[in-house]
């Protein structure tokens, strides 16, 4: 570490040859809190990773009245919210997505008015097809500032309908907004996505987090979801390992060569960003699955190949993968992702201007990006407060010598141990 606001990657310069341990999946783990806040009876999750977006979640739910007790990554829930309190409530989801749109919706169940806002870069992220949705269900809702954007406050109405429409085609969040609120309905909730369905592992990914504590699901196809009503129980979950980290563990071993185990992964998971090792393996790498996890390796005097690739379904590892494919001997192709340009930063532009900083040669189409190999060099990259643009140049600093990340601290919103990771290699 050079400054508090910058980070200077370590050259490795040779083979690796590591185990990696990744926190808990913050995607499942912020499904199961929500379970467990509505749940009756006690439960118990297990697995919980420590970054910033599940703190976030956590401290929302505690406002709303869950009564959760912490003992490191274990939460117990002896509480739930109580959903009939008339009393205002705000909550700061801070730069957290997920918590934001959660507990959105979680105000069209209770009785006061819940008002949910964040830091500026949330403030801007989209959120109209959520609200909208919402209102099509009953809530009342409305905005302090921006239309569709946060700070929004939402209430309960006098009526909600069991049937609703929404987006799928910008945040696969929204729909799982509304699959988590859905059992607390009376008559239960079908929901029809329209558009273009983007991110479908996440839908699926929801639905069995649901199940896991007793809500009855029927994803009938691609565009209908059908939830019946009964609430959910409180049960003891565990939270897988989380895929998305796993990435970078897995990258370094194909940008640097020799062998990284990632410790608990499986192929068959129920979180679609697994299937990264097998966009690994077209590329070169070798993957292998035994009882420990999942090791991918490349021997060092094999050439990474490039590829054609459609990620809309793993688009979380956009970042990831170009860094991958700047070290590549042909070129790569990434579609299927135009969304991205609306996460924590512009996953598109953001990204290939940093790369940029790196000597890479970067073309932006509206649905991704392509990336012919050439000489790389030295460089800033900025991360645009995105901490997956921070962890995948930190993997390009693995190679190159002389990378800077700025802003490094951003790491913190899903692995903040991710800097001393990245040293053990």
């Amino acid at each position: 570490m050079t400054r508090l606001d910058e980070y200077a990657v370590g050259l490795k310069g040779r083979s690796l040859d590591a185990v990696a341990t990744v926190p808990g999946s913050k995607s499942i783990a912020n499904r199961a809190l929500i379970c467990a806040a509505l749940a009756r009876g006690a439960s118990t999750i297990i697995g919980l990773p420590d970054g910033d977006d599940t703190q976030a979640m956590v401290q929302g739910l505690e406002l709303l009245g869950a009564f959760i007790d912490l003992d490191g990554a274990t939460a117990h829930f002896e509480q739930p919210i109580d959903l009939s309190r008339d009393d205002a409530v705000t909550v700061n989801a801070n730069l957290a997505g997920t918590t934001a749109r959660f507990l959105t919706a979680i105000g069209l169940l209770r009785q006061g008015p819940l008002t949910v806002t964040g830091n500026e870069s949330l403030r801007s992220r989209p959120m109209k097809d959520l609200h909208l949705a919402l209102e099509q269900l009953g809530a009342s809702v409305s905005w302090q500032s921006e239309k569709f954007c946060l700070p929004v406050t939402v209430q309960r109405g006098t009526t909600c309908s069991d049937s609703v429409q929404v987006s799928a085609s910008t945040s696969s969040q929204f729909v799982t907004s509304l699959m988590l609120i859905a059992p607390m309905l009376e008559n239960g909730l079908t929901i029809e996505l329209v558009g273009d369905v983007i991110s479908l592992p996440y839908i699926t990914m929801s639905a069995s987090v649901m199940r896991s504590f007793g809500a009855n699901i029927r994803i009938v196809d691609e565009r209908k979801i059908v939830i019946d009503g009964g609430g959910y129980v409180g049960c003891e979950f565990v939270v897988e390992p989380d895929a998305s980290s796993a990435s970078y563990p897995f990258a370094a071993a194909a940008v640097v060569g020799g062998r990284v185990q990632v410790h608990g992964m499986s192929l068959n998971m129920m979180q679609g960003d697994c299937r990264f090792a097998d966009v690994l393996k077209q590329m070169g790498c070798d993957v292998v699955e035994d009882q420990a996890g999942i090791t991918v390796s490349r021997d060092a005097t094999t050439s990474l190949r490039g590829l054609d690739v459609n990620m809309s379904e793993i688009s979380d590892l956009v970042p990831t993968l170009a860094v991958v494919a700047m070290f590549a001997d042909t070129p790569t192709r990434i579609r299927g992702v135009g969304f991205i340009r609306g996460k924590e930063s512009d996953r598109i532009g953001d990204l290939a201007a940093e790369m940029r900083q790196l000597g890479a040669n970067v073309v932006e189409h509206p649905d991704g990006l392509e990336i012919t190999p050439q000489a790389l060099h030295s460089g800033r990259c900025d991360t645009h407060h995105d901490h997956r643009l921070a962890m995948a140049f930190g993997v390009a600093g693995l190679k190159l010598d002389g990378v800077i990340i700025s802003d490094p601290h951003v790491v913190s919103k899903s692995w903040p141990q991710f800097w001393g990771m990245l040293e053990t290699l």
